[in-house]
C-alpha cells in the first residue's frame, strides 16, 4: 500500500482513536497492566499464608493457573516476560505453588523443581533476596545470609549510607528486612517446611553450614555481584550483627518500625508497592503487632490485584491509571477531529485527572526530607500518596492541552494548577534534571554500595533524561497558559533542564532513557521536551538525534529496540519492529523534521500496514524497564503511543 495516501492514513488513526477511546474505564481512567513477572504474586501468597490470612481454594486455583501461564518452556519463572530463568522467581514460585496446596507433583511444581535442582547451585545460588526469603521460612540458615543491620536507621541524617537517602523503593525495603532480618524472625511452616527441606535441596538435603554460600550467586541472577567494597563493609558488619549491643538493636528496630508506620498511615495501608508491603505485614506479625492491624496491611494488596480469564489472578507492582490517562488523552487531542468525536472521553478522563490530584500533604511520612507531595500525581491515583514527577508533568500537560474542550467553570482551578507546577520545580536536582519520587538525597557513588545482586541503579533518585523531558513539556505549557505563574522559577527551571539533557546527549546523538527501553525511548522523551522548551529544529542536539533515528530505522520503515541495550547501556536492535517503539520515533522525528520527511512517512506507513481491523496493535517485545534488569510491558502503550504518533504524523 502507497504510505503517501492521507485518506489511507487518516482511516487508521481514526480507527487507532476510536480503539483507544473504548479501552477507558468506567471511573474515566485508562489503565493497562504494568506486567512484570510472578514473584509479587508468589510473595503475596506465601505472606498471607504465613500470617494467617490464606487466600481461598478458588482463588488460590485461580493464581497458580496465573503460574501455569508464567511458566517458560524448560519449567522456570523468569525475572520479566523474555527472561529465560531465574533462580529468584522459580525458588518463592515453588514455594508459592506448595503453600497455595499444590502437590509436589503438580505438573508446574514439578517442572520448576527439575530446573531448580539443574542449577550448577540449585537454590543455594538464589540471590540475597531470595535467600532472605527462604530463611523467613526456615528453608535457609541464617549464617548464610549477608549482613542487614537496623542501626543505620540510627545514624545522622547527613551520613550518606542512612537508609533515608535511598531511593525510596530501596528505602522501604530496607526498613522491612532488617527489622525481619535484625529481630531473628522466623515464620514456621510445620510439616510443609519439612517437605520443601527435602523438595528443594534434592536428595542430599541442604548443607549443613550455610555461610559458605553466602555469597553463590546464580548467572542468571548475577547482574550487580557485589564488589570487593561491598564485602569488606559486610565484613565489618557482619561482625556487629554477630554482638549486637541488645538496647541499641532495639531502639533501631522501633526507628524501623516507626518509619515504616508513617509510611502506612500517609498510604492508608497502600504502601509505596506491594513489594514492601509484604515485607510490611511479616514485619508488623513478626514484631507483635495486633492481628486487625496485620489484616489492614493485608488488605492494602489487594489495591495491586488484577485478574482475567486470560491470566488469572496475579499482582502487579503498581498501578498507573494517572500515567496511562495523561497519555490517552495526548494521543486523542493530537488531532481535532479524534478531539471532536471523542470529547466525552476527554472529558470523562479529565475529570478523573482532576479528582485524583493530590490535595493534602504527606510530609509527616519522612521527617528528616518532609518534601511537598501537595500538587502532584501518582503513577496510579490518589489514594498512592506517592506523587512522581513526570506522572505529574504528563498529567498536567494533558489537562491544560484539553482545556479547550473543557467549560471554564469545569476546569480545574488555577491554584492548583499553580501547586502542580510548584510540585514539579520541587524535583529539580541541582544539575538541573528531575528525579522520579524526590530530589536526589545521595551521590551517585552510593551505586557502588548497591547490595540488590539483581538490580543496577537502585540506590538512589537520580536526575532522569525522561522525567526531566517530561517537567519541561509541562513547565512549557504553564508558561504559555498562564505567564504570571512564577514566571521567572518557571524559565530558570526551564533553562536548566534544557542544560541538563543536552548533557546527557550520547556521541551518536542518542539519549538514554531509565524507564523505556531504551535509546528509542530516552532520544523520544529529551527531543519532546527540548522542542517544548523553544530549541529550533535546527539545533545541532536535535539534528544529531534525527539522524540517529534515521540512522536506526530499520529497512520495513519500523524501529526495534531489544531489551538488553538496558542491560549493556548500549543500542541492540530488536530482529523485528515494534509498534510502541516505531511510534516513540515518529513523534520524535515530526517534532523535528516535520510531517514530509521519509523517515516519519514510511513510519507512519509501516504503523498503519501492521494495525488490525479493530484498530489495536498485537502484543509484542518489552517496552519499559526499572532498576535497569526488570523490564517491564506497559499494556497500553501499544494502543496510545501508534494512535498518537498517526495524528502527530500530519493524519
Amino acid at each position: 500500500m502507497s504510505v503517501d495516501a492521507p485518506l489511507l492514513r487518516a482511516t487508521h488513526a481514526t480507527r487507532a482513536a476510536g480503539h483507544l477511546a473504548s479501552l477507558r474505564n468506567a471511573n474515566g481512567c485508562w489503565e493497562g497492566e504494568m506486567i512484570w513477572c510472578p514473584v509479587v504474586t508468589a510473595q503475596v501468597a506465601i505472606a498471607r499464608h504465613v500470617v494467617g490470612l490464606p487466600f481461598s481454594a478458588s482463588e488460590a486455583e485461580r493464581i497458580i493457573f496465573h503460574f501455569e501461564r508464567t511458566q517458560t518452556p524448560d519449567g522456570a519463572f523468569g525475572l520479566h516476560l523474555e527472561h529465560p530463568g531465574s533462580v529468584f522467581v522459580t525458588s518463592l514460585v515453588y514455594v508459592a505453588l506448595r503453600v497455595l496446596g499444590a502437590g509436589p507433583e503438580h505438573p508446574v511444581a514439578s517442572a520448576a523443581r527439575r530446573w531448580l535442582h539443574a542449577r550448577p547451585g540449585g537454590v543455594l545460588s538464589a540471590p540475597t533476596w531470595g535467600k532472605f526469603w527462604l530463611a523467613l521460612l526456615g528453608l535457609y540458615g541464617r549464617d548464610g545470609l549477608r549482613p542487614l543491620v537496623p542501626e543505620l536507621a540510627l545514624l545522622p541524617r547527613a551520613v550518606p549510607v542512612h537508609p533515608v537517602r535511598f531511593y525510596c523503593h530501596t528505602r522501604y525495603v530496607y526498613l522491612a528486612m532488617s527489622v525481619l532480618q535484625g529481630g531473628h524472625a522466623k515464620f514456621d511452616l510445620g510439616a510443609l517446611g519439612e517437605d520443601l527441606h527435602r523438595e528443594l535441596y534434592g536428595p542430599t538435603g541442604p548443607p549443613t553450614a550455610f555461610r559458605p554460600h553466602r555469597y553463590d550467586l546464580a548467572e542468571e541472577d548475577a547482574f550487580e555481584p557485589p564488589g570487593l567494597l561491598v564485602r569488606a563493609a559486610e565484613r565489618v558488619l557482619g561482625w556487629y550483627d554477630r554482638f549486637p549491643l541488645r538496647r541499641l538493636r532495639e531502639k533501631a528496630l522501633k526507628r524501623c518500625e516507626e518509619l515504616i508506620a508513617r509510611d502506612l498511615a500517609a498510604t492508608g495501608r497502600l504502601t509505596l508497592s506491594p513489594v514492601n508491603g509484604v515485607l510490611n505485614a511479616l514485619a508488623l506479625r513478626a514484631r507483635g503487632a495486633a492481628p486487625d492491624e496485620v489484616a489492614r496491611c493485608v488488605e492494602g494488596f489487594e489495591f495491586y490485584r488484577w485478574e482475567d480469564d486470560e491470566r488469572g489472578l496475579r499482582y502487579s507492582g503498581g498501578r498507573t491509571r494517572v500515567w496511562d490517562t495523561g497519555f490517552a488523552l495526548e494521543a486523542l487531542l493530537a488531532s481535532p477531529g479524534a478531539a471532536r468525536e471523542h470529547r466525552d472521553a476527554i472529558a470523562a478522563g479529565y475529570r478523573f485527572l482532576a479528582a485524583h490530584q493530590m490535595t493534602r500533604s504527606v510530609a509527616a511520612r519522612d521527617p528528616m526530607f518532609p518534601d511537598t507531595a501537595e500538587g502532584g500525581w501518582c503513577l496510579g491515583d490518589a489514594a498512592h500518596a506517592w506523587p512522581v514527577s513526570d506522572c505529574t508533568a504528563e498529567a498536567l500537560s494533558a489537562v491544560l492541552a484539553a482545556h479547550a474542550l473543557i467549560a471554564p467553570d469545569d476546569r480545574i482551578p488555577g491554584d492548583r494548577l499553580a501547586r502542580a507546577a510548584d510540585f514539579i520545580l520541587s524535583r529539580q536536582n541541582r544539575d538541573g534534571g528531575f528525579g522520579s519520587y524526590e530530589r536526589s538525597r545521595a551521590p551517585l557513588w552510593l551505586e557502588r554500595l548497591n547490595p540488590s545482586e539483581m538490580y543496577t541503579r537502585c540506590m538512589t533518585d537520580q536526575s532522569y533524561v525522561e522525567c526531566t523531558g517530561s517537567c519541561l513539556v509541562a513547565l512549557s505549557r504553564v508558561r504559555a497558559a498562564n505567564p504570571t505563574c512564577a514566571p521567572k522559577r518557571v524559565s530558570r527551571a526551564i533553562a536548566r533542564g534544557v542544560r541538563f539533557l543536552l548533557s546527557r546527549q550520547r556521541a551518536d546523538g542518542a539519549f538514554p532513557g531509565s524507564w523505556g527501553v531504551y535509546l528509542t525511548y530516552g532520544t523520544f522523551h529529551a527531543v519532546r521536551g527540548l522542542r517544548a522548551a523553544g530549541l529550533s529544529p535546527e539545533h545541532p542536539a536535535l539534528r544529531r538525534a534525527v539522524e540517529w533515528l534515521v540512522r536506526h530505522q530499520k529497512p520495513d520503515g519500523g524501529w526495534g529496540e531489544h531489551f538488553t541495550g538496558c542491560l549493556h547501556q548500549e543500542y541492540a536492535e530488536h530482529p523485528t519492529s515494534q509498534a510502541t517503539m516505531t511510534s516513540w520515533a515518529v513523534l520524535a522525528l515530526v517534532e523535528v523534521v516535520g510531517t514530509d520527511h521519509p523517515a516519519v512517512r514510511r513510519g507512519a506507513g509501516w504503523l498503519a500496514a501492521h494495525q488490525r481491523a479493530d484498530g489495536s496493535w498485537p502484543r509484542e517485545a518489552v517496552n519499559g524497564v526499572f532498576f535497569g534488569t526488570a523490564m517491564l510491558d506497559y499494556d497500553l502503550y501499544r494502543a496510545y503511543f501508534p494512535a498518537w504518533a498517526l495524528a502527530r504524523a500530519g493524519v
